[in-house]
């Protein structure tokens, strides 16, 4: 799409680009953001820069947080010795909704798929090994997504994590296969959590 064309084609292509949007509904936002107060328009032009400024990787979970340490890692009341391991920050929010968790995390930002071409340099294995390693963690709870993807990724990471004498569970299956944690109630993430099973 030209940089010069029409600025409601223009919105409504960008719009269409986000997961999830089709081109009927970013049709639909991009006229509703023409009939919004101007003052909406302007607060979400200035959250969506200051989404792309001001979030950065915590330098410990490697979360996307403001601040370093982020509110998680910070917090005095989580337990150091249980660390959940999951695909993306949104898994994290899921298993945030349970309010039951109450270990730390480690986001590994994607997981394995070599036909993408993404393979353990292109995630946070060797943050999550250091810290691992670094004494202090007792588990390792492997939540990632019950998909080839997700299922390859969490036995490469027990492989590496088993020889360093932490014990690696696995989530308990009855989350769907083949469905992503965003997208499970906080329910089923917490019974899945509470029968989760050696890797």
């Amino acid at each position: 799409m030209s940089e010069s064309g029409d600025p409601i084609q223009r919105l409504t292509y960008l719009l269409s680009r986000l997961p999830g949007i089709g081109e009927k509904t970013a049709s639909r936002l991009a006229f509703y953001l023409l009939r919004a107060p101007e003052s909406f328009v302007r607060d979400l032009a200035q959250a969506l820069i200051e989404v792309k400024t001001r979030i950065h990787p915590c330098s410990i979970c490697c979360n996307l947080t403001d601040r370093d340490p982020c509110a998680i890692c910070s917090d005095p009341r989580r337990s150091g010795e249980l660390l959940c391991v999951v695909e993306q920050p949104s898994d994290l929010l899921a298993i945030e909704r349970g309010r039951e968790f109450r270990g730390r995390y480690h986001i590994l930002h994607g997981s394995l798929s070599p036909l993408d071409g993404i393979g353990p340099d292109q995630l946070r294995i060797q943050e999550l090994l250091h810290r691992v390693s670094g004494g202090g963690v007792k588990e390792v709870i492997m939540a990632t997504d019950p998909n080839v993807e997700g299922e390859a990724t969490a036995l490469y990471l027990a492989r590496l994590i088993r020889p360093l004498g932490v014990r690696v569970t696995r989530l308990a299956h009855g989350i769907p296969v083949g469905s992503e944690l965003e997208y499970i109630d906080h329910v089923t993430i917490q019974k899945a959590m509470d029968n989760r099973r050696e890797l």
